[in-house]
């Protein structure tokens, strides 16, 4: 009987997902592992999905971009824009080499219809910059607000910065994510939409 884990959702909510995840496989041999148990993170093998991710929630007016670098056989840099929910709306990975704002850039562009709404992007100090306002600006027209970090280097709660925070946080409960363990920058995405799926499972 295999171990449980704090990320795994129930039989039946994976039922409510199976057939997207059905219908995203090619002909190929019988499948050898439980679906179930791939979804959860059980066998260390390559998912058998491709954007099995739909939206998730109606985009709001403001969101949350951040990224996280992440180390193991390769390095990494997690990009992702949430709602005020903490629920994601773009995300993007990348190599160490890429920049935060040609990524950030890059991760706009590939979810325009899903951020065709949002009017103002809240962002650390590593997207700063005029050139990088004006390419969101152009690309769904959004302003970009940068929440710096106190130069007295104290203690200050810095405005809806906790809220992108605790997305990774959640991210990091599940077992693949906790560090990367991925090879392949598709594999790595799919395995963050997967963790998102699973946390909307548990809330319904």
């Amino acid at each position: 009987m295999r171990e449980s884990y704090p990320s795994d959702i129930s039989r039946e909510q994976f039922e409510k997902i199976r057939p997207i995840l059905e219908s995203s496989r090619k002909k190929t041999r019988p499948r050898e592992l439980d679906l179930y148990d791939v979804f959860c993170g059980r066998p260390k093998k390559r998912l058998p999905v491709e954007n099995a991710a739909k939206r998730v929630s109606k985009v709001g007016k403001r969101i949350l971009l951040r990224k996280r670098a992440m180390m193991q056989v390769k390095r990494f840099q997690r990009h992702i824009a949430v709602d005020t929910q903490g629920l994601p709306h773009a995300i993007h990975i990348t190599t160490a080499e890429i920049t935060d704002r040609s990524s950030a850039v890059r991760m706009v562009e590939n979810a325009k219809e899903n951020l065709s709404e949002v009017k103002n992007i809240l962002v650390d100090a590593g997207y700063t910059g005029e050139n990088f306002a004006t390419q969101i600006k152009t690309t769904i027209g959004a302003t970009i607000e940068v929440i710096k970090r106190s130069e007295l280097h104290t203690f200050v709660v810095l405005p809806k910065r906790w809220v992108v925070e605790r997305s990774f946080a959640w991210l990091e409960k599940c077992r693949r994510l906790w560090k990367n363990c991925e090879r392949k920058l598709n594999t790595s995405l799919q395995m963050i939409v997967l963790s998102f799926i699973s946390l909307l499972l548990r809330r319904f």
